[in-house]
């Protein structure tokens, strides 16, 4: 596999969900995603839904390309009274470990409602190739 996400984020998941702690701000939560490989190259696609495009953040340092996006609250008047927030807000973060026979100078990221998708192109050294077959004749004289 040319991708691998970090084994303890879903842990992280899971520990948020059942003891609550979804919508604090101290500590950055998951984002759900799906990659698959389409043709040469991998799609990334990331939900982060009421996210403005401009708190997305992608970076790539050597291998490891790290996502995070920021959902910030709406503001509100002061007349206004929260009856219901489950809403989570604050930063979230994910964070994948790229092969080496992806090409991390190429990445394209889109957004568009909600949804950030990175096309990752494989190197070209990485892509399949044929691989000529030569006789032994043809390589050395034979002699009597």
């Amino acid at each position: 596999m040319l991708m691998r996400t970090d084994p303890f984020r879903e842990f992280d998941r899971l520990a948020q969900q059942f003891l609550g702690t979804t919508g604090t701000w101290s500590r950055p939560s998951a984002m759900p995603m799906d990659a698959y490989r389409s043709g040469d190259e991998y799609v990334v696609v990331f939900d982060l839904p009421g996210v403005t495009p401009e708190a997305v953040d992608v970076d790539v340092e050597q291998n490891v390309l790290t996502v995070k996006a920021e959902r910030r609250p709406v503001a509100k008047g002061d007349d206004i009274e929260m009856e219901v927030s489950e809403r989570p807000l604050g930063v979230f973060s994910r964070q994948l470990f790229l092969g080496d026979t992806l090409d991390t100078d190429n990445i394209r990221a889109e957004y568009e409602a909600g949804v950030l998708t990175l096309h990752i192109p494989v190197t070209q050294k990485a892509k399949p190739r044929k691989i000529e077959v030569a006789g032994v004749s043809d390589h050395k004289e034979i002699r009597s």
